[in-house]
Formats: C-alpha cells, structure tokens, sequence
C-alpha cells in the first residue's frame, strides 16, 4: 500500500461490525471488529470511532488475539461513551485513523503503569517488547470487581520475566493504596530503564514526576478533547503542541514543562478547568 492510499485509508471512516463483545468489569466492555489496518497500529495511536446518530470520540486501539481483529475498551461514562458502551454484536461503528505518535520502545528493565482504560495502550505496548525485558506492569483500579486485563497481560508477558501488580485503593484485591505508592516502594527496591504509563492525569503526573527524578525516561500517553483526529480543529491544544498531531505520547521532560499537564484540560467550549 502505498502513503497516499494509507493517507486516504487513515482520513476516511470506514463502517466496521462489531462481532463480540466482552464484559470486563461491570463498567467496561470491549468490543471487538475486524480491521486490518487499525490491527496493527503501534501503541500509543488511537482512531477517531462515530457512534451513528451520537457523536465522535477518540479511542486507543486495544490489542486482540487474531489477526486482522482490533478492538475498543470503552468505559460508561458520557453520552458518546455510553453509547459505544451499550452497542451489540451486529452493531456498527464508524472508524478513522489511526492517528498520533506512539511510544518510543525501549530495552531492559521496563516498567509499565496503567489505571482503568489507559491500561489499554499498554496492553499493546507489551505486544511490541522483545522477550529479552524484564517487564513490570502496575494496574490500578479502585476497587477489585473493576480490575480487568490482568490474566491478558500475563498471557501478552508470558516468555518474558514479569510481573503484573495489580493495586486497589480500598485494599479489596492485589495491594492496597495507589499505584504511585508500589512504584515508588519499586523503585527503592530495583533500577528501571524506562517508565512508560497511561490514566487519569493527576496519576500519570505523579509518576512522571517520580521517574524524572530517578533520570529514568518516561513516557506518558496523554488525553485531551479531539474532534478532528487531525489537527485541524484546535480543541486538543495542550500548551504549544496539539495532542492529537503531537502526541499523544509525551516524553516527561516536556511534560514537566507543559504547565496544563497534571493541573488543567479544556472543556468542550475550550475553557480551561481545574483537574
């Protein structure tokens, strides 16, 4: 396929099926579609999926056992996200992209923090480590029955040497209190060559600023408002860069210069609000 019939692919919705659908926890589902393409988009893309008659809404890509099938984890949260929630097998969806940078890969003793649906990129970022790293992945959670993908990160890690910590904030399953809190007791405990972390802002902030202490390189998938996909529209800005063009993954010394990162997003309006 040549650039300009992948330009054409990436920009253009296509109408997909979606052929199952898993319960991951009583708030989350993921649902599942053929599409070669976005099958095998590198981890930290997303893709632009309309929900006919409700709204567009950015989606990290997530990781599925056959080939040519990709899937989207979504959380019941807001009108479009509800909806993309409540869709059943049969059901179709328009997809666009994928769209953004990804993570760079790097090699060693790696750690991966994830909480709630931004375990998703991670998931797929595992698929592209070498079986040589010595991987370690942290999935928060706030309470046992809203733990998922820890038997799929076993399953992705299985010929590496790794570990799956999963922590709850009410101590009901794995360890008890935040993720930042294990990462820190590990990072007391061993030396890491790289961080890499997706989730609620205000988590990711603390452990950028956790690694950028130790000098260890970290890298963070940020989410913002995205209407285009593109960078076209503008309601993505993040500080002086566009997520959606620039990002979405951002090495930590840029984060911790990015005055919105951990303090402040845009609303749909585009006015900034408080974290």
């Amino acid at each position: 396929m040549t650039w300009l019939e992948l330009q054409r692919n990436t920009d253009s919705s296509k109408i997909v099926t979606i052929e199952k659908v898993i319960d991951e926890t009583p708030t989350v589902r993921t649902l599942v579609f053929t599409d070669e393409l976005l099958s095998k988009v590198l981890p930290g893309q997303f893709a632009m999926v309309w929900i006919p008659g409700v709204n567009e809404l950015p989606m990290s890509v997530m990781v599925y056992q056959e080939t040519t099938k990709a899937a989207f984890t979504v959380r019941r949260h807001g009108l479009a996200s509800t909806a993309l929630y409540s869709l059943q097998a049969g059901d179709k969806i328009g997809v666009r992209g994928p769209y953004g940078n990804s993570f760079t890969i790097k090699q060693g003793k790696l750690l991966l923090v994830g909480g709630g649906t931004g375990l998703v990129p991670l998931m797929r970022l595992a698929t592209f480590l070498k079986k040589t790293d010595d991987v370690t992945i942290i999935m928060g959670a706030k309470t046992k029955q809203e733990v998922f993908f820890e038997h799929l990160a076993n399953k992705l890690l299985e010929h590496n040497k790794h570990k799956v910590l999963a922590v709850t904030e009410d101590g009901t399953y794995g360890e008890s209190g935040l993720v930042t809190d294990v990462m820190q007791r590990l990072l007391r405990e061993d030396a890491f060559d790289a961080v890499y972390t997706c989730g609620p802002e205000k988590m990711m902030h603390k452990v950028v600023q956790i690694a950028f202490e130790k000098k260890i390189h970290v890298e963070a998938s940020v989410e913002r408002m995205m209407k285009c996909g593109m960078g076209l529209c503008g309601s993505c800005c993040f500080g002086d860069v566009l997520t959606c063009k620039d990002g979405t993954v951002f090495d930590g010394q840029y984060l911790l210069t990015n005055k919105e990162f951990g303090y402040v997003h845009r609303s749909k309006s585009g006015i900034l609000e408080n974290y």
